[in-house]
């Protein structure tokens, strides 16, 4: 069966996947993956390991000042933006949710820069909740291995994804098509000559 051997291969590679931004507490990680929107994982660590040593509290945050903020950010684009949504973020959940990221998605959604893919990867990474979060790479991915047809939106593929992956699994399985994404089933230049799914694979007659 298809999906069994692209779970057995995903279980291979990655038998024990590992959300790679770097985080202490709820609001870290939620603040990094907002600014995680267009940039790597590996530039998020470099900027927050700075952010978060200087504004070590959500208060601090809150009360920092935006010029500071941008400057911090910088390299990791739109960081106009992105200061917003980090003071914004950070007044809201001291002012009106006692210094902690809701566990509610619809309450999620609801906050500045805060989308349903943020919204996924927070709950489905803190809290091993059943959430299944299609990025660029869970995309690719997915159309190259069947899982999704070629013109699929985001929420098609994700509601496609459900269905193929048992609940319980669906946290770890993003975190392994993300994975595979990123180091193997590139955008550029995939590492097609050893995948044991390039049979199966939609792109195999470009790449191989």
């Amino acid at each position: 069966m298809m999906i069994q051997r692209i779970e057995n291969y995903l279980d291979e590679l990655f038998p024990n996947p590992k959300c790679e931004l770097n985080y202490n507490t709820d609001y870290e990680l939620l603040i990094s993956i907002v600014l995680s929107a267009q940039t790597t994982d590996k530039r998020v660590n470099m900027v927050t390991s700075i952010l978060f040593d200087k504004y070590n509290s959500l208060e601090a945050l809150k009360d920092a000042n935006s010029k500071d903020l941008e400057s911090i950010i910088r390299s990791i684009g739109s960081f106009r933006k992105k200061s917003e949504y980090i003071k914004e973020i950070s007044r809201i959940l001291v002012e009106e949710y006692d210094s902690k990221v809701p566990k509610d998605h619809e309450l999620l959604v609801k906050l500045p820069g805060v989308g349903r893919k943020t919204a996924n990867v927070f709950l489905a990474e803190y809290y091993n909740y059943p959430y299944i979060a299609v990025d660029t790479h869970v995309d690719r991915v997915s159309k190259r291995l069947g899982l999704a047809y070629k013109n699929d939106d985001v929420l098609k593929i994700e509601k496609k994804l459900e269905k193929k992956f048992k609940k319980e699994e669906w946290a770890k399985r993003h975190l392994q098509l993300v994975l595979f994404g990123r180091y193997h089933c590139k955008a550029i230049k995939p590492e097609c000559t050893n995948c044991k799914l390039k049979d199966i694979c939609k792109e195999k007659k470009k790449n191989i």
